[in-house]
C-alpha cells in the first residue's frame, strides 16, 4: 500500500478570471505534517478549499488514497478521511462543545477517534466540554474545532490559519494540542501558517506558494530561513528543493 495519502496533479483553480492555483503538483505522506506558507493572495486558502471540496477545481486532480476525489462534494470527502478546519472555526455557537463534537462524529467515519480519545488528546477541552461554543475564548474555539474535525476520523487534516487572531498564549496552547495529536501518528496535516518560525519549527516539510505556484519546497530542517523568506517575497530566484521523505 502506498504511503501517499493526498496528492494533487496539475491542479488549477480560479476566482472568476483570476487564476489562484496554477498547475499544482504535490503529495502528503502518511503521518506527515506539511506547512503551507506564502503572502496574502498566494493561493493558500483557495488550495485548501479545493482539497476539501468547497471550491471548484478548474483543471487537474485531487487524489485521496490513490483514488480520484476531484468530483466529490465536501461531505463525501469527509467520509473518505479528508477534513478541513476552516479559518474562523465556525462552531455551532448555541451548542455545547460536547454537542459540536457529537454532531461531527455522527456525520463522520467510524474509527478510533471517540469522544473520550479526543478529550485525552486535547485535554484543554475537558473543562469546557459542556460550555456553549459562543462563550469560548479564541484558543478554546480553535481546540474545539480541531476536536470536532478529529471526531470524523480523518486521515488528512487541513488547517487554515490556525493561529490567526489569537493571542500568543492561545497560539502556544493550540500548538501544544497539535503536538499531542502529532504523537499519535494517525493523522497527516496540511496547515496554513503565517508565522514562519512556528511553521518551520513544527512541520516536517515546507511548501512556499507565490502567485498560486509552489516556488520552494523541502524538509523544514534543511531549508534556511533566508531561502524561505526570499521565496516568500519573490526577492530572487530560489532553487527548487525536493523533499526526501
Amino acid at each position: 500500500m502506498s504511503d501517499t495519502l493526498l496528492e494533487t496533479r496539475g491542479l488549477r483553480a480560479a476566482h472568476g478570471q483570476l487564476l489562484a492555483v496554477r498547475d499544482m503538483d504535490f503529495s502528503i505522506k502518511r503521518g506527515e505534517i506539511v506547512a503551507l506558507i506564502g503572502a496574502n493572495g498566494a493561493g493558500k486558502t483557495t488550495l485548501l478549499r479545493c482539497l476539501s471540496g468547497v471550491h471548484p477545481v478548474a483543471d487537474g486532480q485531487v487524489l485521496l488514497h490513490d483514488r480520484d476525489v476531484t468530483a466529490l462534494e465536501a461531505h463525501q470527502r469527509v467520509q473518505r478521511g479528508l477534513v478541513m478546519v476552516p479559518e474562523g472555526r465556525r462552531l455551532f455557537g448555541d451548542m455545547s462543545v460536547r454537542e459540536n463534537l457529537r454532531v461531527a462524529g455522527d456525520h463522520g467515519r467510524k474509527g478510533e477517534w471517540t469522544l473520550q480519545k479526543v478529550l485525552d488528546a486535547l485535554p484543554a477541552l475537558v473543562s469546557i466540554i459542556d460550555r456553549p461554543a459562543a462563550a469560548l475564548s479564541g484558543g478554546q474555539r480553535q481546540a474545539a474545532a480541531i476536536g470536532r474535525a478529529l471526531m470524523t476520523n480523518p486521515d488528512v487534516l487541513l488547517l487554515d490559519e490556525i493561529s490567526l487572531g489569537l493571542s500568543p498564549i492561545a497560539v502556544d496552547e493550540v500548538y501544544r494540542n497539535l503536538e499531542t495529536l502529532r504523537q499519535t501518528g494517525s493523522t497527516s496535516m496540511l496547515l496554513v501558517e503565517q508565522d514562519l518560525s512556528r511553521a518551520m519549527a513544527f512541520a516536517d516539510r515546507i511548501l512556499c506558494l507565490r502567485e498560486g505556484r509552489i516556488v520552494l519546497q523541502g524538509l523544514a530542517n534543511t531549508l534556511s530561513r533566508e531561502a524561505v523568506t526570499q521565496a516568500y517575497f519573490g526577492m530572487e530566484t530560489v532553487p527548487h528543493l525536493e523533499s526526501k521523505v
